[in-house]
């Protein structure tokens, strides 16, 4: 494991971070194996004995080896006792759910419900209350008034120290950040928080809660509208016969542009870019101000999906009707079993509804799409199976047992040679020359 477990003259700090979930957990055993006593809170009893066990409940790369090695020594521990673990910390960290509700705004009932649980379980000593958690601006605020209303002589500074983890590489992108950043108005939590991160990156921004609280929101929102930019591009690169693959290598080059963020495709998904566009823009409208960019990356995200059906229609003449259609990949992107908002959910309902028959493959995901999709499907183990006898194949996530199908196997597998690439992560002129009817997005 890459990691930096050496913490270079810092002291140890006594850690506990409330919520287990992709950022609790990959942050709480990333500070242990930094050398910091941590204990991680969760209220469900069945999800600590799992993680006492060494089982992770997610699917993330280089995670469990972390865990176990944090357990075995010492650092890491799980627990429901939130009281116990509060009592014994120097730094409280809040990485509970933010879930999106109807009207787009996130909802904070988990963060405030850990906010006056915090409270009850204080003592009388200097606590750093940190919100991990994406939340709106002013949380931070909010959890201080809550917290002090239940426990009014609280010593607490409460901070917003916002994660910036990609599922699939959390545990990567905890060791090698380009920039920490912490919101605080107290320079004895700026000092400590600093002091607890200096091992990973000399790149920390010290600002004012509000502003740590907005810088997250609108990261995210600046590469969703990366990705639903060239997603435009794509779709009118179909319209005139040019290729997006070169088009965003050009504009690519520009160092004022850069080429992260530029694949085009069928859209983003997970838990985060969604929804953070969508808090941004509510956040936004509730003072009267109307964010027409931000409505249209969401416009963009939402039609983005249907691509790939269109090129199948195009295909069939608009029939797919009794027609088995394979689709490789259902987790939102590779190395994650995350389905939350993943365009699989929307290409295999569409495709259902349209009388395809589908038989699906993922190596993480199955389980998570099971629980996700109320419709008929034929999952597989192999994605060569998958393929096997279908009228076409759609790539829609490009997991590497996915994007080796060599155009031989595909061209002997497929009833039909047709190939849909979602991501634009085939190499498609060996397609074309192995006989396939290749179709990307934008891609000629």
């Amino acid at each position: 494991m890459d990691s930096k477990s050496e913490k270079e003259g810092c002291e140890e700090m006594k850690l506990a971070v409330i919520g287990t979930g992709y950022v609790g957990l990959v942050s709480g055993t990333s500070f242990a194996e930094l050398g910091n006593t941590v204990v991680c809170v969760d209220k469900v009893e069945e999800k600590v004995e799992q993680l006492n066990r060494n089982e992770i409940p997610i699917y993330e790369p280089g995670l469990e080896e972390l865990v176990k090695k944090n357990k075995d020594a010492g650092r890491l521990f799980f627990t429901t006792n939130i009281q116990e673990a509060v009592e014994q910390a120097e730094i409280v960290m809040i990485a509970v759910g933010t879930p999106e509700t109807e009207t787009g705004a996130a909802n904070l009932n988990y963060v405030y419900a850990v906010a006056e649980e915090i409270g009850q379980s204080l003592t009388n000593s200097f606590t750093v209350i940190v919100n991990k958690s994406t939340v709106p601006v002013g949380t931070a605020e909010a959890v201080n008034e809550i917290i002090r209303k239940t426990y009014p002589q609280a010593e607490i500074d409460v901070c917003s120290v916002p994660e910036f983890l990609r599922e699939g590489s959390a545990v990567h992108d905890t060791f090698h950040p380009d920039r920490v950043v912490i919101g605080t108005s107290s320079e004895k939590a700026a000092d400590m928080l600093t002091e607890l991160h200096r091992p990973l990156t000399d790149q920390i921004v010290v600002t004012d809660p509000r502003s740590s609280e907005m810088i997250k929101y609108a990261s995210n929102a600046f590469l969703a509208t990366k990705i639903s930019f060239i997603n435009e591009i794509a779709n009118i690169c179909d319209l005139y016969d040019a290729d997006v693959h070169a088009v965003a290598q050009g504009m690519g080059l520009d160092h004022r542009i850069g080429p992260k963020f530029l694949h085009a495709g069928i859209g983003y998904g997970g838990s985060c870019f969604p929804k953070d566009v969508k808090a941004l823009k509510f956040l936004a409208e509730d003072k009267g101000y109307q964010p027409n960019i931000l409505q249209a990356v969401n416009d963009v995200n939402n039609i983005q999906s249907h691509k790939v059906v269109e090129h199948l229609d195009r295909i069939f003449d608009g029939d797919i009707q009794g027609r088995t259609i394979a689709v490789l990949g259902l987790a939102f992107k590779p190395n994650t079993d995350d389905m939350r908002e993943a365009p699989s959910i929307k290409i295999i309902e569409e495709l259902n509804q349209r009388g395809g028959h589908i038989r699906a493959f993922d190596p993480a995901a199955v389980e998570n799409a099971k629980q996700m999709l109320d419709v008929d499907i034929t999952y597989t183990d192999q994605a060569l199976a998958a393929i096997d006898g279908a009228d076409a194949a759609l790539l829609v996530t490009e997991w590497k047992e996915c994007v080796s199908i060599t155009p031989e196997q595909f061209k002997q597998a497929l009833k039909q040679p047709v190939v849909i690439d979602g991501r634009n992560a085939l190499d498609k002129e060996s397609l074309k020359q192995a006989g396939i009817i290749y179709h990307g997005i934008g891609r000629k």
